[in-house]
């Protein structure tokens, strides 16, 4: 359950391979790098077990040098959107309280206002910012600062975790900080390998390809299970649907985790180019982060055959649900039944509603794994106001009879048309299905009759061009499987829609726009 293992067993194997510039890192130079790095974190800048490293950088592997090295020094690693402006940068670096940073000479801006973060003050001591992949003023060169640190054995390895911030869709940045384990790293595993591993059969054998950013919870965590139990990782730069298909073939992917949009990007490809491809490799393609449409669902389980497997979890790990491919085409629309913690559907004064009920879905578990960092009223608001140990991240959904989940929508999204709740994930989910659909957000505007109405952001495919005709096929066709209420009164077509790089609507952007 961790990289030195496989690196006295197997050190020349690839961990993990960038196949952008085909650089590989080896386990042995994966433990290497991963002590070295941690004497540095120790012996020069003297940090301690409990402190906090950060890290702002694309895909690149020397990420998880650093990574492995706050994990076997029993400290928190924080990495950060390098999408972000400096000051939203720096809001995290200090929220957190990140006492060292390690950043990609390629996303300079994000880090360029940090020398002002107190924890990152030098004092006339060693520079505790470090750059890797070229240089950025103010910071050590990484290279330099690993071929000075000590390769010597780490005789104490406590385990550390990770501290991720929330994406932030509906504010600011959340940080979620969870207990550190108790042990050290080559004897206590780490939550996503003990759940997930053993249920998607990752081990030795294992190639992932991962498409997505190492500074969201799911990829980053995938990789680093990856590395523990000893398999090989394909680090995509970035997602693209014809690639991401070609290095599943060259490379005999078995596993990969992606979110819907990339599902529909790939589902959208001509035949002729998605039939170029061999696929059968693949044993478990794993998807997460955003609800997923039945119909695109369906398609890629038609594509792919039964190794489609969704989970439904959160960075704050209050519980998870699994639903696999036979499920998922009996039980259209369910994230499954819980694999850890006890679903429970509560109404808005906390009681439990009958099965079938709409409500905020919350997890029990023997207590509640997370807190945010530096905001107790966050905290306190994500737990039931009856069970302190029921947590919840502010979906909605309901279970059925079976006790298999489904969700409706997020709480902040909910439109209130005349009183009535109207949740915008059902005519999403059924507007992307239209072929002249390539992306679309439904939210709520204001209405002075009804208080708010349903509208339509689209981003049209290519080939089909905005006009009134084609607004109202739009609404016609979602009026075919919904209820009038709950269908957009009026679409815009938008040039494109706000996500984040891991695929999440970012609709505060567009409810500033209307208001």
């Amino acid at each position: 359950m961790f990289p030195g293992v496989h690196a006295a067993r197997t050190p020349d194997k690839p961990a993990i391979i960038a196949p952008a510039t085909g650089e590989t890192v080896t386990y042995r130079q994966l433990d290497e790098n991963s002590t070295r790095i941690a004497h540095f974190l120790r012996d020069t800048l003297g940090l301690v077990a409990g402190e906090v490293i950060a890290m702002v950088t694309d895909n690149d592997l020397r990420a998880f040098d650093v990574y492995w090295a706050a994990l076997r020094s029993g400290m928190y690693v924080t990495a950060i959107n390098h999408h972000l402006t400096a000051p939203e940068t720096n809001f995290i670096l200090d929220d957190c309280g990140a006492k060292a940073l390690f950043a990609s000479a390629n996303v300079a801006a994000a880090v360029a206002e940090s020398d002002s973060i107190d924890g990152l003050a030098t004092d006339g001591g060693p520079n505790r910012r470090v750059a890797w992949g070229g240089s950025i003023p103010g910071f050590a060169d990484y290279d330099e600062v690993l071929a000075a640190a000590s390769d010597e054995p780490l005789a104490d390895q406590p385990r550390g975790t990770d501290m991720l911030y929330s994406s932030g869709t509906t504010g600011r940045p959340k940080g979620i900080k969870p207990p550190l384990p108790q042990g050290q790293v080559d004897e206590v595993p780490d939550l996503v390998s003990a759940v997930f591993g053993p249920v998607y059969g990752f081990g030795p054998d294992t190639v992932y390809l991962s498409p997505a950013p190492v500074y969201h919870a799911a990829p980053l965590r995938y990789c680093a299970m990856v590395n523990a139990l000893g398999g090989t990782t394909i680090l995509m730069d970035r997602f693209d649907p014809e690639p991401a298909l070609r290095l599943i073939q060259e490379y005999g992917v078995t596993h990969s985790q992606w979110v819907p949009t990339m599902f529909v990007r790939m589902l959208k490809l001509p035949p002729e180019v998605r039939e170029r491809y061999d696929v059968s490799s693949m044993q478990a393609a794993i998807h997460a982060a955003a609800p997923c449409p039945t119909e695109v669902k369906r398609a890629m389980i038609d594509w792919w055959g039964p190794v489609v497997n969704e989970y439904y979890a959160a960075t704050e790990a209050a519980g998870v649900c699994l639903i696999g491919s036979e499920d998922a085409l009996t039980r259209p629309g369910s994230v499954g039944k819980a694999a850890l913690g006890i679903v429970h559907i509560c109404d808005e004064n906390g009681d439990e509603v009958p099965v079938g009920g709409v409500g905020t879905i919350y997890f029990e578990r023997d207590a509640v794994p997370f807190v945010y960092h530096n905001d107790p009223e966050k905290t306190r608001k994500s737990q039931h106001p009856l069970h302190e140990t029921w947590a919840t991240t502010g979906d909605l959904g309901y279970v059925d009879e079976d006790g298999f989940l489904y969700l409706t929508d997020r709480t902040a999204f909910t439109i209130i048309v005349g009183g009535v709740n109207v949740y915008p994930q059902e005519s999403e989910n059924i507007l992307i299905n239209h072929p002249a659909v390539y992306d679309v957000a439904v939210l709520g505007v204001p209405d002075e009759e009804l208080g708010e109405q349903v509208k339509a952001c689209v981003q049209l495919a290519e080939g089909y061009e905005p006009s009134d005709e084609l607004a109202a096929e739009l609404i016609a066709y979602t009026r075919e499987s919904l209820a009038a209420f709950k269908t957009p009164r009026t679409v815009d077509f938008l040039d494109e829609l706000p996500r984040t790089p891991t695929g999440k609507m970012v609709k505060g952007e567009l409810r500033k726009r209307y208001g």
